[in-house]
């Protein structure tokens, strides 16, 4: 009767300490929005990255034609 009601008793905590990991709790719910809201503000920050960069190469190109026409201008007055 003793292993029994042992068995019974290990079972029945096996089972509250599995129906409580299966559930999350309100702070990793809370966790988990709060990596899903900073993952969403890195996407946002990576974005504004790469429009700033496309513009940096932009005005990189408009610079290096300038300098190559000031070359051409500089060597024609010669």
């Amino acid at each position: 009767m003793k292993i029994l009601s042992a068995l019974i008793a290990s079972s029945l905590l096996a089972c509250a300490i599995g129906a409580g990991a299966a559930e999350p709790t309100k702070q990793s719910e809370a966790e988990q929005q709060q990596v899903e809201t900073l993952a969403k503000e890195i996407q946002g920050q990576q974005k504004a990255i790469a429009e700033n960069q496309t513009k940096i190469n932009e005005k990189m190109a408009s610079i290096a034609e300038a300098l190559r026409q000031a070359k051409i201008y500089s060597t024609r007055s010669r």
